[in-house]
């Protein structure tokens, strides 16, 4: 067992219910309720973005302070800023397929939380993920896809472990939330920047749900700072 590991899935994706209005656990750090009351604008009106003035363009020449980051899938059907509607310099946003880690991403979460000040890191997953679906139906001596193809279905496979249904497609749902519990151990035990920010408090971490129907985003419990799940099982949840 990992060092810094969370529970298990099902109490990492302890999720909101479909209204969105669970309460997250308040603390210093209100970053997860502007994302939530940003998912509730997107989700009642997507077609008013938050308007991007001249003025506030060439105020952020001089620096940025966004509130919150976000590592998520690089799916062009789940970009944070238009799900969490927010505007020019709010959002420091990583983003891979799969939202699988290497060095290059926990170097830019390391930069954001440390020489940025960002308290909040949200690791977002979405239902119907064609990369985790593409580790699902990767089978042990298929044909390589290429050498990167084949090392990002790699990343995501160990999550499938921590499953307590079968690694496939009648349960791709699971094995999202599998993967996002998955991304948020790494980033946990492959930074020690990161690991060590939780551990004092100072940074707040969550995993996040994002449905492609609906618009809405359901967030876990964030990670403690003792790094374990902060409780409760979401079966009614889901």
């Amino acid at each position: 067992m990992r060092d810094y590991r969370v529970a298990t899935t099902a109490a990492l994706m302890v999720l909101a219910m479909a209204s969105g209005s669970a309460q997250v656990e308040k603390g210093p750090i209100s970053g997860i309720d502007r994302l939530k009351a940003g998912n509730e604008r997107f989700v009642n009106d997507p077609a008013t973005p938050p308007s991007v003035d001249v003025e506030k363009r060439k105020a952020l020449v001089k620096g940025q302070t966004p509130f919150a980051m976000v590592l998520s899938c690089a799916d062009s059907r789940v970009p944070p800023e238009m799900v969490f509607n927010v505007g020019l310099g709010e959002l420091f946003v990583v983003r891979t397929a799969g939202q699988v880690t290497d060095k290059a991403v926990l170097a830019s979460i390391e930069y954001a939380a440390e020489h940025l000040k960002v308290p909040l890191l949200v690791v977002m997953g979405h239902d119907s993920c064609g990369a985790v679906k593409a580790a699902i139906e990767t089978k042990a001596g298929a044909p390589s896809m290429g050498p990167n193809l084949d090392a990002l279905v790699r990343s995501i496979k160990p999550a499938f472990e921590r499953m307590s249904t079968s690694a496939d497609l009648d349960h791709l749902r699971d094995a999202v939330l599998a993967n996002i519990e998955e991304v948020v151990n790494d980033v946990l035990t492959s930074s020690a920047i990161v690991k060590h920010l939780v551990g004092t408090g100072t940074l707040q971490m969550v995993g996040a749900f994002y449905d492609l129907d609906t618009g809405r985003v359901r967030f876990s419990k964030p990670v403690s700072p003792e790094h374990q799940a902060t409780g409760g099982t979401p079966d009614a949840h889901r």
